[in-house]
């Protein structure tokens, strides 16, 4: 049996520009917790509007956003769209799809390797 995976490396499409212009990409997202799902769901932002919990449900599970020290909720809010959307695949797919890595072994080479497996018609 081998080790659950929990953290994921992730390269924006556009990436985030802080106040002083420097573009962040690349980062890393951690697996969801039911804490993550659920305590958001206190937060007044979320209460007035309910698309907001993708906003608060991001910046607790993006861990990095190259160098930034945090990744708040205003950080999130200054996505481009692209880079938004990008996030939200990637946290359904691995917080949802997880079961569907195996572990391969390649025949000549012996070199082991995860693959994605997905469905005919995704």
């Amino acid at each position: 049996m081998g080790v659950l995976r929990t953290e994921f490396e992730f390269v924006l499409p556009m990436g985030y520009a802080d106040d002083s212009g420097t573009l962040h990409k690349e980062g890393t997202m951690r697996l969801s917790t039911a804490a993550d799902e659920i305590l958001p769901m206190k937060d007044p932002r979320v209460q007035q509007n309910p698309a907001y919990l993708s906003i608060i449900l991001l910046s607790r599970i993006v861990t990095r956003l190259g160098s930034l020290k945090m990744v708040t909720p205003k950080v999130i809010e200054d996505l481009f769209t692209a880079d938004f959307s990008y996030l939200q695949e990637m946290y359904n797919r691995i917080n949802q799809n997880s079961s569907n890595i195996i572990k391969a072994v390649c025949p000549k080479c012996e070199h082991k390797f995860d693959v994605e497996v997905t469905s005919l018609g995704e």
